[in-house]
């Protein structure tokens, strides 16, 4: 059971992005997200995008750093992860 961040590595809006997960239930993920002041706009399916400088106050508050083919990876291994020909 883990909330897992990876590298910012996706610009818009003038940022960088990262993608915030749980590698367990989407209800642990929105408590997270919630506890942590992660706005619900940010919430794509199966993530949320956080902005750069977010994620050391994320880390801090208990998510995992991880790269991004190991978040990938353990999403996957979850069940949560919504292929992009699915995202409508």
């Amino acid at each position: 059971m883990a909330v897992l961040v990876d590298a910012p590595m996706w610009p818009a809006h003038g940022r960088m992005w990262a993608h915030l997960v749980s590698d367990t239930s989407l209800e642990e993920l929105h408590a997270f997200a919630a506890a942590n002041g992660v706005p619900e706009r940010g919430f794509d399916r199966d993530h949320y995008d956080v902005p750069a400088d977010r994620i050391d106050e994320l880390v801090a508050a208990g998510a995992l750093r991880v790269t991004a083919s190991e978040l990938t990876r353990r999403l996957i291994a979850s069940g949560l992860r919504v292929k992009a020909r699915d995202r409508h």
